[in-house]
């Protein structure tokens, strides 16, 4: 980069901090009263789980969620009878629903169990009541919820298509205003996680039909809600990056079609901080594919810095507002350095016919279509950055195909 544009480029980041500062001060008050408490730990139900001895003998208590590995929980499952695992699910579904590395099938038994529970209790509570609305929603036939939480704001995880058989695999990781409430909407369809994996899976069995593929809705951290200190530093994905890990070492215990293929990871605005957190522990037989959109950012100067496997790419559209917001990081304010940006390092992919933050998965917009491929690893028909007429960056982006069969 030249000595003019890197001035350029500094001197942008300190007037978007300085305006950041402003904003926040001004709104202090309503911020900290606003502040999201980060749901971390086990599942709800693990004192139970833990105090359950049922199994009986030495060696045989069922494992701590918050201690044993994704691995060590497929492996717990692989010795138990049919007849035990059922027993499990009826006793602790909240737990086994939520257990990274236990079979599928079981979590969805689990997840719909806990969600009915929900329901009576809350219609209990309120016939009238929203939530219960929510909970009947998620109870639908056909719907696979693969994570359940209720605690704090809702927490849930859903597939589309089947997972188990699955040769390419989506993972959809949402930004802020993003829980149980808005997992879903017709307002804003491709703006929720819900809409953003139907999308992406229906589009990705229209260009292999003779591919078996699945994408998961991910919501399993708590967002940032509204304006504030939470969506401009790094608190909240902290908390949840190691969640995001330990999902993603559990698809690779519980679905062995991944295992020719691992995931792509799609993560949008906030969630590609989260994603940036992560991404250290993503190798390549975990994550095939990293990809960032609508991004302020991922907490590396560097596609390099991430230390990641995975390919990582990158799609911003021209009428993306993020594009004001991004590219700094002054006083713990701000996410890092501009990932559609040339010196990143990323591979950058049109977005052309994309509108808005949460247009990137909306049907004939250039973004669905790359997105589909790169999971798909059909790289040769990804269109690049540049082939739309010009660079999201200072200068024009390389060939994002480049070394790629």
């Amino acid at each position: 980069m030249s000595q003019t544009l890197r001035t350029r480029h500094y001197a942008r980041r300190l007037i978007t901090a300085a305006l950041t500062i402003t904003v926040m001060a001004g709104t202090a008050g309503w911020t900290v009263a606003h502040e999201e408490q980060a749901i971390t730990g086990p599942p709800p139900g693990t004192a139970a789980w833990l105090a359950d001895h049922s199994l009986g003998g030495a060696g045989r208590e069922l494992p701590d969620p918050a201690t044993v590995s994704p691995a060590g929980i497929a492996r717990f499952f692989d010795r138990l009878t049919g007849v035990q695992r059922k027993a499990l699910v009826i006793r602790h579904p909240e737990v086994v629903g939520n257990l990274d590395g236990a079979p599928l099938g079981l979590r969805y038994e689990a997840n719909a169990r806990a969600i009915r529970a929900a329901w009576h209790k809350e219609r209990k509570a309120d016939p009238q009541s929203p939530l219960a609305e929510r909970y009947a929603a998620l109870l639908r036939p056909g719907r696979q919820i693969l994570a359940f939480d209720p605690r704090g704001r809702g927490q849930v995880a859903e597939v589309y298509g089947d997972l188990a058989a699955a040769r390419r695999t989506a993972v959809i990781v949402p930004g802020s205003d993003i829980d149980l409430d808005h997992f879903d909407r017709t307002d804003d369809p491709y703006g929720t996680p819900a809409g953003m994996a139907r999308s992406l899976r229906a589009r990705m069995a229209e260009d292999a039909l003779a591919t078996p593929s699945a994408a998961i809705a991910w919501v399993g951290y708590t967002t940032p809600v509204g304006l504030g200190p939470d969506v401009a530093t790094s608190r909240l994905a902290r908390a949840g990056a190691p969640r995001l890990d330990r999902f993603l070492a559990g698809l690779a215990m519980t679905t062995a079609a991944t295992a020719d293929a691992p995931p792509a990871v799609f993560c949008h605005s906030y969630g590609s901080v989260v994603c940036g957190l992560a991404a250290s522990a993503m190798d390549r037989a975990l994550v095939s594919d990293l990809v960032v959109l609508g991004s302020p950012g991922m907490r590396a100067d560097s596609a390099e810095a991430l230390r990641t496997g995975a390919r990582v790419w990158a799609a911003r559209d021209r009428t993306d507002w993020i594009r004001r917001v991004t590219g700094y990081d002054f006083l713990g304010l701000g996410h890092g350095d501009d990932p559609t940006d040339r010196s990143f390092g990323a591979r950058v992919v049109s977005s052309e016919s994309a509108h808005g933050h949460t247009g990137y998965f909306a049907p004939g917009t250039d973004s669905l279509r790359n997105f589909s491929r790169i999971a798909l690893g059909k790289f040769a028909e990804v269109r690049c950055a540049e082939a739309d007429g010009g660079g999201t960056g200072t200068d024009p982006a390389p060939d994002c195909r480049a070394g790629l069969a």
